[in-house]
């Protein structure tokens, strides 16, 4: 008798786009249509754009992190791990799990949607010394070790000590850096009250970027309102400066100011996952070259979206224009992608992505944030309403919507906590100690695995 075996899709990354894209495979796909494989450390989507404010305490971790089983209709097999490496003549993903097993996915459709790792710089000391603001456990680490510096600095006797311990330097001034440094800095200057043995004015928070202006995708003017609120909260905002070199107990910037901290955090962008290398495909500033479908030029069944693929950006009509690596376009992507992939397995026309920018928000903590909806300008009260109307209204469940509105009710009316939880302590944990980039297999090694093995399962 035949088997009738179902096309296999396979999607990679649980991110904005991932996850998007997966869900809507389950509701418009019939159960014996397809069957759809998630590859993903973490049974969990992330919300990145509150991360900051989990480091600071306002928001638990648990409350951006959202559980990809809650769903009773949830019928996606999860591998848990990460792809290390694609044949695509093979159409076979290679993928490590989280014991370090390595094993063969083999695929008929894959959607890579693996998003990109914090963008570093060949700079001495970098890596072994710099905190990352990319994931859940590195936002955790973050807020422990900001807080155990004010612990060790109201200990210390050692007046030099004590200085370097309460001097922070966040490295990158768009988002994530500016919301980094806004966030910690709120989070240390109400903490320092609980500390009289500590004065005040020896907190100093640093916020540099190589850039001229701050978040310059926010326009002139609501750049520099944002650097004047931090400015007016004691921040030392430092443009055209970058790191020369970073050591345990110090920090070099490019104009020779040497600041003596145990604290660096390093936001200064992100690039492609390594993930993409592994293709041997053209790419667009490392990000895969993509139709405005979001197909691989060249091989059926490939999609690929998210901050990991160059999508053409049809809404600005400029030759050559890509889409941000943004979460509102991610979002969309993912669903258009489904809609392309049900489209393939049907013999139907595949659609092109287009969506127009709706706008950009930035919370800066408290009361203070700007905001650049539909290109309308905000500050203050009403920016802060529309940023956390946006990142509120755009978690997909109900449950994180709940927990992420308790955290800042109460936030709002007890204030900050100011607990070590323990995470990892006694451990490093730097940048190279999360992203593990250096798990990926060159494009000679993927070929040599997938022709020494046939497919597996893990």
């Amino acid at each position: 008798m035949d088997t009738v075996t179902r096309p296999r899709i396979l999607v990679v990354g649980a991110g904005f786009a991932g996850v998007d894209c997966v869900r809507r495979l389950e509701r418009k796909l019939a159960p014996d249509e397809a069957d759809v494989t998630l590859v993903t450390p973490f049974a969990y989507q992330l919300y990145l754009p509150l991360l900051p404010q989990v480091a600071s305490g306002v928001l638990t971790p648990q409350s951006i992190a959202l559980s990809l089983r809650r769903s009773k209709k949830y019928r996606t097999r999860i591998i848990p791990g990460g792809a290390i490496g694609v044949d695509l003549k093979s159409k076979v993903c290679v993928i490590r799990t989280i014991t370090d097993k390595i094993v063969n996915e083999s695929y008929d459709y894959i959607v890579l949607a693996p998003g990109s790792v914090t963008r570093t710089f060949d700079i001495p000391g970098l890596t072994d010394h710099a905190f990352g603001m990319k994931t859940l456990a590195e936002a955790a680490y973050i807020r422990d070790h900001v807080i155990a510096q004010l612990d060790l600095a109201d200990a210390s006797e050692d007046p030099a000590e004590r200085a370097a311990r309460l001097q922070f330097v966040v490295v990158g001034g768009g988002y994530a850096g500016t919301e980094t440094a806004a966030c910690l800095q709120r989070l240390t200057h109400a903490a320092v009250r609980r500390y009289p043995r500590l004065d005040p004015a020896l907190i100093r928070w640093h916020l540099i970027d190589i850039a001229p202006r701050l978040m310059p995708e926010l326009g002139p003017k609501l750049g520099r309102s944002a650097q004047e609120i931090l400015k007016r909260r004691g921040v030392d905002v430092s443009l055209g400066v970058s790191i020369d070199k970073a050591g345990p107990e110090e920090v070099t910037f490019t104009d020779g100011r040497v600041v003596p901290t145990h604290t660096l955090i390093w936001t200064a962008g992100v690039v492609a996952s390594p993930l993409i290398a592994t293709l041997g495909a053209e790419t667009v500033k490392g990000r895969l070259a993509v139709t405005a479908e979001m197909c691989l030029p060249g091989h059926d069944g490939v999609f690929a979206l998210g901050d990991s693929a160059a999508v053409p950006d049809l809404a600005k009509g400029q030759e050559g224009a890509v889409c941000p690596p943004t979460a509102q376009h991610a979002m969309r992507q993912g669903r258009k992608v489904a809609d392309n992939v049900i489209a393939a397995l049907r013999g139907l026309p595949l659609q092109p992505y287009e969506h127009k920018d709706l706008g950009l928000v930035v919370d800066l903590g408290g009361k203070d944030a700007v905001s650049k909806p539909l290109g309308v300008e905000l500050r203050g009260l009403a920016a802060q309403a529309v940023a956390r109307g946006y990142h509120w209204s755009a978690l997909r469940t109900n449950v994180a919507k709940t927990r992420v509105l308790t955290n800042w009710l109460l936030n709002a009316v007890a204030g900050d906590d100011f607990v070590r939880t323990g995470f990892q302590a006694r451990k490093p944990a730097r940048l190279k100690d999360f992203e593990f980039t250096d798990s990926y297999l060159t494009p000679e090694q993927v070929r040599a695995r997938v022709g020494d093995t046939a497919p597996d399962r893990p």
